[in-house]
């Protein structure tokens, strides 16, 4: 791997204190150079997925890595990358969704806003409630479309939740 390759580092496991400060001290350790992350707690599980890139090799990365990771019970895997650091989107829309939990509601709002051409760029799912299941749903992205009809779409694709589309305005310069 030369110093211009990106690797994507998944990590995942039983959450407990201190898995971001020991991985990210190891991966430091190692000289390797942070990018874009995405670190969070689903179920009673942590994920880390974020992008490095390094002049060590991956094999020399996976030795750094692996007695913490061991330690953590973590599960790992490097994957290189191609990432333009010029080409960031910039969100212009944004969808929520509320209802009770049942099969389906991802695919359903998904395959709705991939014909009005939008591209994800952020989702996230939870599932609240007791004993009644609530499934939440945030996404945001881009499209060409309008929200209300975005919004149209999707009604038009599910019953039974509520949607929410709002245009997200970004003062940039």
């Amino acid at each position: 791997m030369t110093d211009t390759q990106w690797q994507l580092l998944t990590l995942v496991g039983r959450d407990k204190p201190g898995i971001v400060a020991r991985i990210t001290e190891a991966l430091y350790q190692c000289g390797a150079q942070l990018g874009k992350a995405s670190m969070t707690r689903l179920g009673g599980n942590f994920t880390i997925m974020l992008m490095l890139k390094t002049g060590a090799s991956t094999n020399s990365l996976c030795e750094q890595l692996k007695p913490v990771v061991d330690d953590l019970a973590l599960n790992y895997h490097f994957q290189p990358v191609e990432v333009d650091t010029k080409d960031h989107p910039v969100p212009n829309i944004r969808v929520s969704v509320y209802g009770a939990d049942k099969p389906g509601i991802v695919a359903g709002v998904t395959n709705a806003l991939l014909h009005c051409d939008f591209n994800i760029l952020d989702l996230e799912s939870d599932v609240a409630g007791d004993p009644e299941q609530v499934y939440i749903l945030h996404i945001e992205g881009n499209s060409r479309f309008a929200s209300q009809d975005i919004e149209q779409t999707i009604k038009q694709h599910m019953q039974q939740v509520e949607i929410v589309v709002s245009s997200i305005d970004t003062l940039i310069g």
